[in-house]
């Protein structure tokens, strides 16, 4: 391995030949070696995006050169486009702020920007804080990305995959409609109601954690960035921070704005915080949504057995031809996560200290996971579940005539004592509730077969 000498603030260092960043980095990744949990790649694509439009604002504000400022936008969009991955290598374990990340992409692009002006025959050299970091701090650069990052998650990742699942479940819904199914409340049974009543429920959990999360989302589009060190903007020109959002916009297709307070901004993360509690309400209702699926298709001849799910992989290496509901079980394990999340998401927001919080790299990290992790696992959900969802009309039918629960419709007419000696006569002799009726002289055949209509028993009457 060949090496060039760097020299930092501390003093030399080796820093490897083919690699674009430099000595602040090589010091972070031969310090930082806890886990290899790497800073998310969303992370280093927002900041690149931050960099080249900071380079274009303080190009506007004539603080940066036309031949700076074109190069390191150029070597920014590489950075982008993912060319340069590799040369991104330090954890999240590192300094709360974000500075050694910072530094990586100020490092990356600075180096890469100079290799262009070089091929170009230009004698302008870049310097990773003197031009890619101008009118800059860590301190408003890392919150700018995790903002970015955050909602970028949310509008491509995790709300196009709810609106799928949300329209499969729907569509479930008023398909089965007509399908008259026992209730049922406490685990036990209840008054009948349509499948599609059912899965209805499902649709609006959806729906209104969607609402939940696009309107929690909308405070992350207030940017940290023009705050630099303490939220004064020393350094930094006093239209840098507005500039620098309306660049950010252009180049993500989404609006975003400058802070009203960089002060806030730069010590609270209270946004990603009230954001992810939405996300976590997507996932407590998609646990709920997995289990009553994985409960209604328990069995196949010993469980509930009302619905039929597809039948993906086997589900045991001793039982043969046991099949388990394996997306169930994956999405809950899913929900799991995000509540882990979002505790330590909120315990580390609640550790600002005067004009900083120092937590933020494992804030955006659990973030974008609780991101990434519900988007894969509603589309996994979806595709290999949720599509193929079908009635077992047979034992459908079977439960509802069986339960004891309809002799809920005979309160009006008997008194709600009398309907329950009915129950507990038929369930103790092992009679129906027709037989129990006649026997305690309340009911004639005809009159419970009058008023002991299922059908009759899923729609509010006038």
């Amino acid at each position: 391995m060949e090496f060039r000498i760097e020299k930092d603030t501390l003093g030399e260092i080796k820093v490897p030949a083919d690699k674009l960043w430099g000595a602040q980095t090589q010091r972070s990744f031969q310090n930082f070696e806890i886990g290899d949990e790497k800073m998310p790649l969303m992370v280093i694509r927002m900041f690149a995006i931050l960099k080249k439009s900071a380079a274009r604002a303080n190009q506007k504000l004539g603080k940066l050169d036309n031949d700076k400022a074109e190069a390191i936008v150029a070597a920014a969009d590489e950075v982008i486009a993912g060319k340069w991955d590799e040369h991104f290598p330090l954890v999240v374990w590192q300094t709360g702020s974000g500075t050694q990340s910072n530094m990586n992409v100020n490092e990356v692009i600075s180096h890469r920007a100079n290799q262009l002006l070089e091929q170009k025959g230009s004698a302008a050299r870049i310097h990773a804080n003197d031009d890619v970091n101008k009118s800059q701090s860590s301190n408003d650069t890392f919150p700018t990305a995790m903002h970015m990052a955050g909602l970028v998650a949310i509008e491509e990742q995790v709300l196009p995959t709810l609106q799928v699942l949300a329209q499969t479940l729907k569509q479930k819904s008023e398909a089965y409609m007509e399908i008259i199914k026992i209730g049922r409340t406490h685990l036990q049974d209840a008054t009948p109601l349509t499948l599609g009543q059912e899965i209805s429920g499902w649709v609006r959990m959806l729906e209104k954690t969607e609402k939940m999360i696009k309107e929690s989302s909308e405070y992350l589009r207030e940017l940290a960035i023009g705050g630099t060190a303490v939220g004064t903007g020393i350094n930094a020109h006093p239209r840098f921070g507005e500039m620098v959002a309306e660049e950010i916009s252009n180049e993500t297709n989404t609006k975003f704005v400058t802070a009203q307070n960089k002060f806030h901004a730069l010590t609270s993360h209270d946004e990603l915080v009230h954001v992810h509690g939405a996300l976590k309400a997507l996932a407590a209702d998609l646990m709920k949504i997995a289990n009553d699926v994985r409960w209604l298709a328990s069995g196949p001849r010993c469980g509930i057995g009302e619905i039929v799910i597809p039948a993906n992989e086997p589900g045991s290496s001793i039982m043969p031809g046991k099949v388990n509901p394996t997306q169930s079980e994956a999405i809950t394990m899913v929900a799991c996560q995000v509540m882990g999340n979002d505790a330590a998401i909120g315990f580390a927001a609640s550790q600002g200290n005067f004009e900083l919080n120092v937590f933020k790299p494992v804030i955006i990290y659990n973030f974008l996971q609780s991101a990434r992790l519900l988007a894969d696992g509603m589309k996994s959900f979806n595709d290999h579940c949720a599509i193929g969802i079908e009635p077992n009309l047979s034992v459908i039918k079977e439960n509802l005539n069986n339960s004891l629960m309809l002799v809920t419709a005979l309160n009006p007419h008997i008194g709600y004592e009398n309907a329950a000696a009915v129950a507990k006569l038929a369930h103790k002799e092992g009679i129906t509730l027709k037989e129990a009726a006649i026997k305690s002289n309340l009911l004639t055949e005809e009159q419970f077969d009058e008023v002991v209509r299922p059908e009759q028993m899923i729609h509010p009457k006038e």
